[in-house]
């Protein structure tokens, strides 16, 4: 039996078992996958010129340690339901049964699915596919492909297309639905990539977009932005036209589109169809957290977070004894974050674990302090209000904790 089972090997996961194990904790991982690193595994980007994230490597080294400190590493396993028995935590999987005292959630993020007429035709994938497929496998998507959807996440996985050498032709937008929400909003698409303007291919556009964080110079800019688009690194942007349909027979042979306005309005008799033999479609990201409600953890929803998100600490612990969730299931970040918060988690669990427990302290505070630090270094924000969302949060926990406190002296 484990003292601590952590549920997928993602940079939160194995960042949280390394902690476990560094205090004597014998540590069991589980992940669905057939290698572990998790969305690491498809990372390549530049975050600052001249200075590159390469998530392979991170997963490599992280892997690593966990080796060393004898982690339990238990790939291409997968968990469908956990509870609480008699003190332990049983999590059930599709080869056996493991218990131990507790357990880490590190299930990380899942990509929000825009559905598009025509988006079961052979050659449609999401972005996270298409860069999993390019960075993991070494499989080239196609030849010309478009992409629909302008996020953080997008951008990033273009510039790793590029990379690899795929012409990707354009990105457009969704259309504007329930479903698509702001992602089908020009004005809503721009103001949020403004988070990531530091990020830019040229110095024009990065010193253009401190204009544009006013209300007014947005709409002006839109106004008059160029019918073919701006080429981010050679791909026109063209967030004046939108998606309406992936067209083709028996696979993808283009994408037909209209131009919009500012609000994502549809201008009539605008319709275009472009070639494509592969298009991406980019929603975003959400947190994937259905093993934490399993469980019975509370959950709020917290939009600046990425969605339904469950009630924790800053020290990654749940109101459900025994139970902590570390990375994209807390709110979606970048895997720095991940593995600063994978780190605070294991060392919450030693603390509980522990018989003496003052210089875990003083590891725990430093880890909780790091985890500030770094998200406001971070080079990309997947959502600009992160800091308001994580005050959420902490208002969240403060209630529970307080409503358990009450009911525990009324007992």
């Amino acid at each position: 039996m484990s003292d601590v089972i952590v549920i997928g090997a993602g940079p939160a996961g194995l960042a949280g078992a390394i902690a476990c194990a560094e205090h004597g904790l014998h540590v069991t991982v589980i992940d669905e996958f057939m290698k572990p690193g998790g969305r690491l595994l498809g990372q390549l980007h530049e975050e600052q010129p001249g200075q590159w994230w390469n998530g392979i490597e991170e997963a490599k080294r992280l892997h690593e340690r966990a080796k060393q400190w004898s982690v339990d590493i238990r790939c291409g396993v997968s968990v469908f339901d956990l509870e609480k028995k008699s003190g332990l935590w049983k999590v059930y999987t599709d080869s056996e049964t493991f218990q131990a005292p507790f357990v880490l959630i590190a299930t990380g993020a899942a990509e929000f699915p825009i559905p598009i007429p025509g988006w079961t035709l052979p050659g449609v994938m999401s972005i996270g596919a298409a860069q999993v497929m390019t960075n993991v496998h070494r499989v080239q998507v196609g030849k010309k492909g478009i992409i629909i959807g302008a996020n953080i996440l997008s951008f990033a996985i273009l510039n790793e297309l590029q990379l690899a050498g795929i012409h990707v032709d354009r990105m457009v937008l969704p259309e504007k639905n329930a479903l698509s929400k702001t992602a089908g909003v020009p004005e809503d698409v721009i103001k949020s990539l403004l988070h990531a303007s530091h990020l830019a291919p040229s110095r024009f556009l990065r010193l253009g977009s401190r204009f544009m964080k006013m209300g007014c110079f947005r709409q002006l800019a839109l106004q008059f932005y160029p019918k073919k688009g701006m080429k981010i690194n050679g791909t026109p942007l063209q967030l004046r036209k939108a998606a309406v349909e992936i067209v083709g027979k028996t696979k993808v042979e283009g994408v037909r589109t209209v131009n919009i306005d500012s609000r994502g309005n549809i201008v009539s008799n605008s319709e275009t169809e472009y070639e494509a033999d592969f298009v991406c479609i980019a929603g975003g990201l959400y947190p994937l957290a259905e093993l934490a409600a399993v469980a019975g953890c509370p959950f709020r929803y917290i939009p600046e977070l990425g969605g339904h998100v469950p009630v924790h600490s800053e020290t990654m612990e749940t109101p459900i004894e025994g139970l902590f969730v570390a990375g994209n299931i807390t709110g979606i970040e970048s895997g720095k974050i991940a593995m600063a918060q994978g780190t605070t988690a294991g060392l919450s669990i030693a603390k509980y674990a522990a018989t003496s427990s003052a210089k875990i302290d003083r590891k725990l505070k430093e880890a909780v302090r790091y985890v500030r630090d770094t998200r406001q270094e971070a080079a990309i924000q997947f959502f600009p209000d992160i800091e308001s969302g994580r005050d959420t949060m902490k208002n969240a926990w403060k209630e529970i904790t307080t409503e358990n406190t009450a009911k525990s002296k009324i007992v």
